[in-house]
């Protein structure tokens, strides 16, 4: 039963993952996506945190990701794409994301995460290892601009994260890794 849901979750997120990453779409234009969707996240988060303007303004730099998430059951699985913006170089590497992980819950749920990196050490490890493993409980219940959505925002290592949910359906305790690598194909 387990490995049936897995492959519901795989098949479910292969659908919504692809329709963000549109094979016909030059590299050009893949990264023009990507930054268009970093600007839009970037003027939501400031919306309702204005003072994370300056934040990143004296950060290091910064990435934020898209990413859709399926939980059914026991299993998460998830894939996103995303810039890494360099404050200093002005350079932009382009990364993909993906998460798998098991707990308790149910949904889907399409969420922006902004990562602010306050040290070089913190930027420049993100963008070579990228890894980052965590243990994410939220609920969600939003389409569009209706709705409300429990996201969060937490600080370690020289890194504070925000999460913003976009739409979805969730209700979900997981232990989870997420493994962000540069895309190679965009780079």
């Amino acid at each position: 039963m387990q490995k049936l849901l897995f492959g519901l979750s795989i098949i479910l997120l292969t659908l919504i993952s692809g329709c963000s990453n549109n094979p016909t779409k030059t590299p050009l234009e893949k990264r023009q996506v990507i930054i268009d969707m970093r600007n839009q996240v970037l003027n939501d988060l400031y919306k309702i945190k204005p003072d994370v303007k300056a934040q990143i303004a004296k950060a290091e730099g910064y990435a934020v990701f898209s990413n859709a998430n399926i939980n059914l059951v026991f299993a998460s699985v998830g894939a996103g794409h995303g810039v890494v913006h360099d404050n200093q170089s002005g350079k932009n590497t382009f990364m993909k994301m993906g998460e798998a992980g098991v707990g308790l819950g149910f949904g889907i749920k399409d969420f922006r995460v902004v990562f602010v990196f306050h040290s070089r050490d913190a930027l420049t490890q993100f963008v070579d290892s990228g890894w980052a493993f965590g243990v994410n409980a939220d609920a969600a219940a939003k389409a569009s601009e209706k709705g409300g959505a429990v996201g969060g925002e937490a600080t370690f290592d020289n890194i504070t994260v925000y999460q913003l949910t976009e739409s979805g359906l969730a209700l979900q305790a997981t232990v989870k890794g997420t493994k962000f690598w540069q895309d190679n194909e965009l780079n």
